[in-house]
């Protein structure tokens, strides 16, 4: 069930700081904007652009692992690891005020509806809910092409708790054959990043190739937006990732007012 957290929310600066403030009870830390949920177990490396390198960011993120996870439980929508994932996340957000949730994975979008139905922040467990907002952008008979680590886990069950109702749009492309890219399932420790660079790459051109109707492309991945920028200037699209969902939702929870010359 749902807490009434009574978060404030306002922007506070020198000029407007000068009152009561009201604490959160047993709130320990503060200023997180978004707490990010990710594997506890994983072997490869955390390249700045990935979701769980804070180098990511120009503001401040949470992050915290759930206990016992591996990818493979992930894939396989594991239902024994809900509680886990929800323990993590409200962690975050009863005891060090994140006022919005994420993860680090597409495929904790399996468990999407129901922490977003525990919890009383905004949540966002899988970088597939943008696909709704994507699809509304793009011309009729336009496409949303996916890149994914593991296209044999994109299961209709995963797409419906991400909230995509119509799937007929989507065209998928695997990378779970790759050399060097493939590391981050196989947990092989790491990887020649110039050759899994290219590796994405190369799938996100053969995906546009397979279909010329696709408009946007998607990275499942939260490994992938460190090649992001390349895959737009290779494809010409504009591109999704974690990271575009995550500063969204900061922006939402963070408003700060403007202020300048007129």
């Amino acid at each position: 069930m749902k807490q009434d957290m009574d978060r404030e929310y306002g922007y506070l600066h020198q000029g407007n700081d000068a009152h009561f403030v009201r604490g959160v009870p047993r709130q320990q830390v503060a200023g997180f904007s978004v707490g990010i949920v990710y594997i506890e177990n994983i072997d490869y490396t955390l390249m700045p652009g990935n979701v769980v390198n804070a180098c990511t960011y120009d503001f401040p993120v949470r992050m915290r692992a759930v206990e016992n996870l591996t990818n493979t439980r992930l894939f396989e929508a594991d239902p024994t690891i809900m509680d886990d994932i929800l323990a993590a996340a409200r962690h975050m957000v009863e005891k060090e005020g994140v006022r919005a949730i994420c993860s680090a994975c597409g495929f904790f979008g399996n468990y999407h509806r129901q922490v977003a139905a525990a919890l009383d922040v905004p949540v966002a467990l899988s970088s597939l809910v943008q696909i709704p907002m994507i699809q509304a952008t793009l011309a009729p008979g336009r496409k949303v092409g996916i890149l994914t680590a593991n296209a044999a886990a994109m299961t209709d069950a995963l797409y419906a708790n991400c909230g995509i109702a119509d799937t007929g749009g989507l065209v998928v492309e695997d990378t779970l054959d790759t050399e060097q890219f493939s590391a981050v399932v196989k947990m092989t420790g790491g990887f020649d990043n110039g050759a899994a660079r290219q590796e994405v790459v190369g799938a996100a051109r053969k995906l546009v190739a397979r279909d010329p109707d696709i408009g946007a492309i998607l990275l499942e991945c939260s490994d992938m937006p460190p090649y992001a920028a390349v895959i737009q200037a290779e494809t010409g699209l504009p591109v999704f990732d974690f990271i575009t969902l995550i500063r969204w939702m900061h922006d939402a929870v963070a408003q700060r007012p403007y202020a300048g010359w007129v």
